[in-house]
């Protein structure tokens, strides 16, 4: 399944390189492809976190292996959001971009997103994962906050219609409930439940 699922994230960026050419992106290029980025990077971390939810109740642990793989794709959609947002929108005007960036709660926010996947990035590989040991998972947990934020960058930069961020908050919403305490209790609970009517079976 690797290569099927490489190709189908990387069909975004190739698809939006053809609408840059052929000039159907829009009337205003630069805030297409900056809109795209984010929305790729937002999408595709929504379905890293959905994995495992999705392995739980399916079972089918190969899903497990294709996480890194979604993650480090919504890291590379968040770096082409952010070189947008640098060189197409700002020019790299250093100085204007550190006032951006403290002024606009939506890009202090996206930028501690993208801050924050940095170091998830650097250590996802099985390297990694083996020197850190227990401390990996405690790290790579940053995924739920940078969800978090990624969010709130979108519902703080849309000024009209909020339904489509809105709809990515409550599918985060719901990834999240799916991790919480409760779920686990829920589980162990209707496992004995499950047990103590084998026994009365017998």
């Amino acid at each position: 399944m690797k290569p099927a699922v490489f190709a189908a994230c990387l069909l975004p960026v190739v698809l939006l390189i053809w609408r840059t050419l052929d000039g159907s992106i829009g009337p205003n290029p630069v805030e297409g492809i900056t809109h795209a980025t984010g929305d790729w990077a937002l999408r595709l971390l929504l379905v890293t976190l959905a994995v495992t939810p999705l392995r739980r109740l399916s079972g089918w642990a190969p899903l497990v292996r294709l996480r890194r793989m979604l993650g480090l794709f919504a890291f590379f959609y968040a770096v082409l959001h952010f070189i947008t947002y640098l060189w197409l929108d700002q020019f790299f005007d250093w100085q204007a971009i550190g006032a951006d960036i403290a002024k606009r709660p939506y890009i202090t926010v996206g930028f501690t997103a993208l801050a924050l996947m940095v170091p998830l990035a650097v250590t996802s590989t099985r390297g990694w994962q083996r020197r850190l040991g227990a401390r990996w998972k405690q790290l790579h947990r940053l995924i739920y906050p940078i969800g978090v934020l990624a969010v709130l960058h979108y519902l703080w930069l849309v000024k009209a219609d909020l339904l489509e961020p809105a709809i990515y908050a409550a599918v985060l919403a719901l990834l999240l409930a799916a991790r919480m305490p409760w779920r686990d209790w829920y589980t162990r609970r209707l496992s004995g439940s499950h047990s103590r009517r084998a026994q009365v079976a017998r």
